[in-house]
């Protein structure tokens, strides 16, 4: 499976753990790998989405803490969910994957915001993962 395709995957599954308690976010995430029928979806690649949807849950306090303090004026609660997601995501990447270069994190995340977000929701994903990665380079 290619970076790209991993990444949007993992997307997918931080998207729905805000639709599940979190004494069943591991079940649910085992359904989803479950139901991932592309050809080039191997056990190891499928073990790597849950060790790194794990990762990221495990930082969830953190993550949402720095997309708090950057997203001026907004609450996480009110944030729409697809854009939550992927600020999680990015957040994350750029603050606890060294593999994954800033730029990169944030290029991924404004495609995966439009993609999936509404019209305007890359700018604003784009705005706060800018501003989090320069806090972090300074």
């Amino acid at each position: 499976m290619t970076k790209k395709r991993t990444r949007e995957n993992l997307y997918l599954m931080l998207f729905q753990t805000e639709f599940h308690q979190e004494q069943d976010l591991m079940e649910q995430a085992d359904l989803f790998l479950d139901s991932l029928e592309e050809k080039d979806v191997t056990e190891k690649a499928k073990e790597t989405l849950k060790e790194r949807y794990q990762s990221v849950l495990g930082h969830l306090a953190e993550i949402d803490e720095k997309i708090g303090q950057k997203a001026e004026g907004w609450n996480l609660s009110r944030l729409p969910k697809a854009d939550l997601s992927v600020m999680r995501l990015a957040v994350y990447e750029i603050l606890y994957d060294e593999d994954v270069p800033d730029g990169v994190a944030i290029n991924e995340a404004v495609e995966l915001a439009k993609r999936y977000g509404g019209d305007k929701s890359y700018r604003f994903v784009n705005g706060v993962l800018a501003s989090v990665a320069k806090e972090r380079s300074v």
